[in-house]
């Protein structure tokens, strides 16, 4: 049983750290924004990162994607940039519906573009009314006299504005489909939602009397949901491989901060009740490091029948997450709370990380469902 990265994965780790490094002097700036900036989106073409969300045959690195290298990617970026972190995400989370369901027309037009990331993509499932309740969607899909016709509205989408393509989770008939729509469509338009806690490219994007051919369609009619739940088989572990990142990030500006003010005397990091929380941080750190690589590498082989081991992973590590970074904004004080000083960002990039793909409390009733059905 190996407990470190393989050397693939840790050449992995260094180009991440690489086009991390080439974004921190703007990825203040870069997290404060709602719309794609342009220089990161470079950086990341540069990086050459983004064909880890493309299988071989489309010009991706690997044969299958590997949610463990994915997870390693985000934890480095997640601990510069938020806004880094997500552009690569999307990347795959936007565009693996077609990766597993598209028509051959549709990977050859958009997959090899999403390997060298010339084009954005986005996934479009919540809604205004719709949530972690899926089932409840009323954006519909139905049959035309020359095609299909798409109607509703997308709420809270995730490089909305920016996409090139939106793959649209819809009721059709009795049952639930995905439909890939370009963004130039008729009828597609996007308005801005609120500003978050943490800035994010975000909009809600109305379908109105979307005319679309049949062929638009992903895979088979009422295969939506399995789409849906197949990517979140990939992508849901490494949420917790970004949580891993930020936790770890906000450990080591209290560390600095702790180990070189001093207050009666001594150092903040000598002090009982400062040394103590820096242990539990640590602690909380490598605990969830260990229980995402794991579910990520569960993952790589079944990413359906590890999803319970990758909601485990992504609920503690994004509580974990929370819990640290809490505590390290509380012992560097005053300092802590500087507002665009990096532990403040990290505070704030926190707590969304609660609530995207899949909310803790959701999390946690799928994960006790499993359990009562293992244990006789």
């Amino acid at each position: 049983m190996n407990f470190t990265l393989d050397e693939p994965y840790l050449e992995i780790q260094r180009q991440a750290q690489d086009f991390a490094r080439a974004i921190e002097p703007i990825a203040v700036q870069a997290d404060e924004m709602s719309e794609i900036h342009p220089e990161v989106l470079a950086a990341l073409q540069e990086s050459g990162l983004s064909d880890l969300m493309v299988p071989v045959e489309f010009g991706g690195r690997t044969e299958r994607l590997d949610p463990l290298a994915i997870c390693v990617v985000r934890e480095v970026l997640m601990a510069t940039s938020a806004h880094a972190d997500s552009m690569f995400a999307l990347q795959g989370i936007g565009s693996y519906a077609i990766t597993v369901a598209g028509s051959a027309q549709q990977r050859e037009r958009w997959l090899p573009r999403i390997a060298r990331a010339e084009v954005l993509p986005a996934l479009a499932l919540t809604e205004p009314n719709a949530g972690s309740d899926l089932k409840s969607v009323t954006t519909k899909l139905e049959a035309s006299t020359d095609g299909l016709l798409l109607n509703g509205t997308k709420s809270y989408i995730s490089n909305a504005g920016a996409a090139a393509f939106y793959v649209v989770f819809a009721r059709e008939e009795s049952g639930y489909s995905m439909v890939l729509v370009p963004a130039d469509t008729a009828g597609v338009a996007v308005t801005p939602t609120p500003e978050l806690i943490a800035p994010h490219v975000l909009g809600d994007v109305h379908f109105d009397n979307v005319r679309l051919p049949v062929d638009a369609r992903l895979g088979d009619s009422g295969q939506g949901l399995g789409l849906v739940l197949a990517t979140l088989g990939v992508f849901r572990v490494s949420v917790a491989g970004a949580a891993v990142g930020l936790a770890q990030a906000a450990l080591e500006e209290a560390v600095r901060h702790t180990r070189t003010r001093e207050q009666f005397g001594r150092p903040l990091a000598r002090l009982g009740p400062v040394a103590q929380m820096l242990a539990d941080c640590w602690t909380e750190v490598e605990m969830t490091r260990l229980l995402t690589y794991r579910a990520a590498c569960l993952a790589v082989d079944d990413p359906a029948a590890s999803l319970n081991h990758s909601s485990m992973a992504k609920l503690a590590a994004s509580e974990a997450a929370s819990r640290v970074v809490d505590r390290c904004v509380q012992m560097m004080g005053r300092y802590g709370l500087v507002r665009n000083s990096k532990i403040e960002r990290l505070y704030r990039q926190a707590r969304p990380m609660r609530i995207y793909e899949g909310a803790s409390e959701v999390l946690r009733l799928g994960i006790a469902r499993q359990l009562t059905k293992e244990i006789q």
